[in-house]
């Protein structure tokens, strides 16, 4: 992981606060809280990256300023915050500069494996029992499924659809966008879902497609990086936190894989009988169509 600078990375774009986006709304903050949102503004990479002592180091105040400043925002504690702001932090620098900050590896197997290790807990974190459950229970219902994921994220959205529409589910999968999403997404409409798998950065065409789907009576469900946002904020009816930071260049799907993994074992759950008559009729298929050697 990268080591957060100690000199203020005041851009700007930095400087304002544009690199945040929606991040921190306008709430009304004690002085000292106040300080800490300066900092951070002020200071991308260490907002994303610092241990909270740096943070009320620089702002001055002690640990707990600096987790009700985060509580006063609307996250669960720094811990929360620092992730919405990494996830913005990593979109507005390039993909070049993302290798610059990952630095070099001691072993790269062994970093990503221990990096996925920590996204995967941060996502056991981040999500409730009740909000996984609320999201199954709207898949379980459905009329039909749509999910939408485009570059390494239609990795996960195919995992969601090829083993939803084994076990029975009404399930079609969208992975190039343009004209095809929009003619998939035209056909959704009240007790439809769509399941949204977009994070690092938000695909304009996904967005608007996920707002067309909402604004026709379908849910959407929604499996992203950021708590805010047009899509988490106005358009997700479930939302379904997970990191995506990668130790490279790239992004990692293990932690959105997982929950898609949990998603389908709560369908299954919920639609036993269905599940496994339909488990059983592509089993006998794939002895029919001589797919396997053994």
């Amino acid at each position: 992981m990268p080591t957060a600078q100690n000199d203020d990375n005041e851009s700007s774009e930095a400087g304002d606060g544009r690199w945040l986006g929606d991040a921190l709304p306008a709430v009304s903050l004690s002085k000292a809280q106040a300080r800490v949102v300066d900092i951070i503004v002020r200071n991308p990479q260490l907002a994303s990256y610092a241990e909270i002592a740096q943070i009320a180091e620089r702002a001055d105040v002690n640990n707990s300023t600096v987790v009700r400043a985060a509580q006063t925002l609307g996250y669960r504690g720094w811990p929360d915050l620092q992730r919405e702001l990494r996830a913005r932090y990593l979109v507005h620098i390039s993909t070049e500069e993302t290798l610059t900050e990952h630095g070099e590896h001691r072993s790269p197997l062994h970093d990503a494996l221990t990096h996925d290790i920590e996204n995967l807990r941060q996502t056991l974190e981040s999500n409730s029992a009740a909000d996984t459950e609320a999201a199954i229970a709207t898949l379980a219902a459905a009329r039909s499924i749509l999910v939408v994921g485009v570059g390494s994220f239609a990795g996960p959205a195919g995992v969601m659809a090829h083993l939803g529409s084994t076990m029975g589910y009404p399930v079609a999968l969208e992975n190039r966008a343009g004209v095809h999403l929009a003619t998939a997404v035209n056909t959704l409409g009240p007790g439809d879902v769509l399941v949204v798998v977009n994070m690092w950065r938000s695909t304009k065409q996904i967005i608007v497609a996920a707002d067309a789907a909402h604004e026709a009576g379908a849910a959407v469900v929604a499996i992203t990086d950021m708590r805010r946002g047009r899509l988490a904020t106005s358009i997700a009816d479930h939302l379904l936190i997970v990191p995506s930071e990668g130790i490279s260049f790239f992004q990692s799907v293990t932690a959105a894989t997982s929950v898609v993994y949990g998603l389908l074992a709560g369908m299954q759950a919920a639609q036993p009988e269905r599940s496994r008559a339909a488990i059983r009729r592509t089993q006998q298929l794939w002895k029919d169509l001589d797919i396997y050697l053994d």
